[in-house]
């Protein structure tokens, strides 16, 4: 019977994924270690080598002849490789064609939209402040909503340049 494992992995330092946190999917066959796991991402990210299901182009995640597991590889070691492949994707062997072609020709654009995607996806602190911001912009709102209830009902004179600070 097939397991499956989740797990989460950092990106590298002085990569575009640096302070993400990557959540993968591990599926380890009844035949493991002669059968290489399943591992996906579950958390988008913006690689050449990885698609949008998430599914990674890796060799040692292939069996032979075409892929290069062995029954030694240990799940460890395909966690590493597959940082290493997020540190240094190989555009020749790519599951997203137009972002490996972004890849070899415009790194610049590559690095901005990945390192956007890691703060859009896979920011812990995003993850973790955003319900908290959006409570604080909410109440902020209806106080300041409040207030400039009040501040109408006082003032009778009308004054545009006051009403127009409270509207906006």
């Amino acid at each position: 019977m097939e397991k499956g494992l989740s797990q989460e992995i950092l990106g590298g330092a002085d990569t575009p994924y640096e302070k993400g946190i990557f959540n993968l999917e591990i599926i380890v066959p009844e035949r493991y270690p002669f059968e290489p796991p399943k591992i996906r991402f579950l958390t988008p990210i913006y690689h050449p080598n990885i698609d949008s299901a998430g599914r990674i182009c890796l060799d040692v995640l292939k069996l032979p002849p075409k892929g290069a597991w062995r029954p030694s590889l240990s799940i460890a070691t395909l966690l590493t490789s597959i940082q290493l492949l997020m540190a240094e994707p190989n555009p020749d062997d790519p599951l997203m064609a137009d972002i490996s072609s972004e890849y070899k020709y415009n790194k610049q654009l590559f690095l901005l939209n990945a390192r956007e995607w890691t703060e859009k996806h896979a920011s812990q602190q995003q993850r973790a402040s955003k319900p908290l911001e959006e409570k604080t912009n909410q109440s902020e709102t209806s106080a300041a909503k409040e207030s400039a209830v009040q501040k109408r009902k006082r003032s009778d004179s009308g004054n545009k340049e006051k009403k127009s600070r409270l509207d906006s």
